[in-house]
């Protein structure tokens, strides 16, 4: 057996046996060090490096709103929001409700959006935020903090859509795009106040998520023609724009069917719908609705509730056509099927309505009808609707 003294180092059996720790061992260690130090680093210093992707919340607190920004389009929705931003404006209402039971009544306060469609005061909104145009008070605040009391030029309940007009000059309006050239895929950037003025002017994204979607409110209302996004969409960004990557106005933002759908799913209403609405009340001060002159229901529920065969599957069957209106005068009568108006095929009663919305008084439309099997085509001159029809 060699010699040795145990734990000498300097003995060659210490050596051989007991060898030094090597380099890979030394290595581990630092990287182990460095990996904790970073860690710490990291924290400490995220908060500066991620502060250019916060929004802060315009109030006295510390809360902050994160945009959502997906990768490379952070620089785009940026911009889009500082463009927007200045030409959204908060909705406050005040509506008096009477006890059903003892008539007392009751002051109820609502918080929405709206955005600015002309540089005299024009807004749009949603008409529910209004509460169907039965508040007692309206009050727009801007983004420069001042306010100013509204007034509710035009409403529907159909489209949801209200125009309000306070009394403003020079005020920066929102450039609006095209609904119609929308593509699945597309960014959507979306500002409003999701949960009321302490967090206004919220900024979202997401994707343009489908087209033409109808969402079934009621047995008796469907919304129709929706663009359907992942953008957070909550109660108090109703009447917000939902905009594309030029920050140009692609659609109106609506909560009213939050509750009858899945969660992560976010509606707006066209804004193409809204702009022959616009042009008219801006030109004119008021919006005059044209009608055909019929009475109808939906192909669909007269297949399914009588069980009779029609030639098309789809279109307005006609149960009534007077004979002093528009279609009465071009030679429709009951028993016709409508399919189509300038070539746009129509599905049901509550598309015609709202294609309609589209037209004014004195202009002329090709209808597109079934007689029996036979398709026919004829021009019909549109006239205002009475107050009584």
């Amino acid at each position: 057996m060699d010699n040795y003294t145990p734990g000498n180092p300097n003995d060659d059996y210490y050596h051989r046996n007991y060898p030094r720790r090597s380099g890979a061992f030394k290595a581990f260690v630092f990287a182990l060090i460095g990996a904790i130090v970073g860690s710490l680093l990291t924290a400490y210093y995220m908060p500066t490096i991620m502060e250019k992707n916060i929004i802060q919340v315009p109030s006295g607190d510390q809360r902050q709103i994160v945009i959502e920004p997906r990768g490379e389009d952070i620089t785009v929705v940026s911009a889009v929001a500082q463009k927007a931003t200045p030409t959204v404006v908060g909705v406050t209402t005040v509506t008096i409700q009477r006890d059903m039971f003892f008539g007392i009544p009751r002051r109820g306060e609502g918080v929405g959006s709206g955005f600015i469609v002309h540089p005299d005061g024009y807004i749009l909104t949603n008409d529910h935020v209004v509460n169907s145009g039965q508040a007692e008070k309206i009050t727009v605040l801007f983004n420069d903090g001042t306010e100013k009391d509204a007034k509710v030029l035009w409403n529907n309940s159909t489209l949801d859509m209200a125009v309000l007009k306070v009394d403003a000059k020079n005020l920066p309006v929102a450039d609006l795009g095209d609904s119609d050239k929308l593509m699945v895929g597309e960014l959507a950037i979306a500002i409003g106040n999701p949960l009321g003025l302490d967090f206004q002017r919220s900024v979202t994204s997401g994707i343009i998520s489908g087209l033409h979607r109808s969402i079934q409110l009621s047995q008796s209302e469907v919304m129709e023609d929706l663009i359907q996004t992942d953008a957070s969409i909550n109660p108090g960004n109703s009447g917000g724009p939902l905009l594309n990557s030029k920050g140009e106005v692609i659609g109106m933002n609506t909560a009213k069917i939050s509750s009858n759908v899945a969660e992560g799913l976010g509606f707006a209403i066209p804004i193409n719908q809204a702009k022959p609405i616009l042009e008219q009340i801006i030109e004119e001060g008021k919006f005059t609705m044209v009608y055909l002159g019929i009475r109808g229901i939906d192909v669909q529920a007269v297949r399914r509730q009588h069980g009779i065969e029609l030639a098309v599957e789809d279109g307005v069957y006609v149960f009534e056509a007077g004979n002093n209106t528009p279609v009465g005068k071009a030679g429709l009568r009951a028993g016709d099927i409508i399919t189509a108006l300038n070539d746009k095929k129509i599905k049901g009663m509550s598309q015609l309505t709202r294609e309609l919305y589209k037209y004014r008084p004195g202009d002329t439309i090709k209808v597109t009808y079934y007689r029996g099997k036979t398709q026919n085509t004829v021009d019909v001159k549109l006239e205002a609707r009475p107050a009584n029809y």
